[in-house]
C-alpha cells in the first residue's frame, strides 16, 4: 500500500501539484478502501476528519481528477464517488440509475482487445478507456 500512494504522490508532484499531509492522507484512504468512495465518506474517514475540512477534500478530489490521479465514478444528479487510477490497474464498474450505488464488475473487460487493435491501428500512445454500466441493482428491483 505505502508504495502505491508513494508512486502516486510522485505521479501529482509530475503533474505540478504540492505535496501536502491532506493530499498523503486522502490517497492512503483511496489505497485502502476496497471500493470507490464517496466526498462525504472521505471527509469524514479516519485519516483525513482531523486533517482538513470536507471542501479541501472536494478541492482535491477535483484536482486529483483534472490531473487523471482519480476517476470520477457515477451518475451526475447523485453523488459521485471517487476511486484512484493506478496504472497497470484497471477496474470496471456497475452502477445503478435508481439508488446510485457502485460495484466492481467481476468479469474479465471485453474492451482490452478492441484497444490493442485501435492503438495498432491509430498509432495512438497512451490508450486507455473507463467502463461504466448503468442499470438497477437488485435491491431496487
Amino acid at each position: 500500500m505505502q508504495s502505491i500512494v508513494a508512486e502516486t504522490i510522485e505521479r501529482c508532484r509530475e503533474r505540478g501539484m504540492r505535496r501536502t499531509k491532506a493530499l498523503e492522507q486522502l490517497l492512503a484512504t483511496l489505497v485502502e478502501s476496497s471500493r470507490p468512495m464517496t466526498l462525504a465518506e472521505l471527509a469524514v474517514s479516519e485519516r483525513l476528519s482531523d486533517q482538513c475540512d470536507k471542501a479541501t477534500v472536494f478541492r482535491l478530489l477535483q484536482r486529483l481528477a483534472e490531473k487523471g490521479i482519480v476517476r470520477r465514478l457515477g451518475l451526475h444528479e447523485r453523488a459521485a464517488y471517487f476511486t484512484l487510477l493506478v496504472p497497470g490497474k484497471h477496474q470496471d464498474y456497475l452502477i445503478c440509475t435508481e439508488c446510485g450505488s457502485i460495484e466492481a464488475v467481476k468479469a474479465p473487460c471485453p474492451v482490452h482487445a478492441l484497444e490493442d487493435e485501435i492503438r495498432e491501428k491509430t498509432g495512438f500512445r497512451n490508450l486507455y478507456h473507463e467502463l461504466e454500466f448503468f442499470g438497477t441493482c437488485p435491491s431496487c428491483t
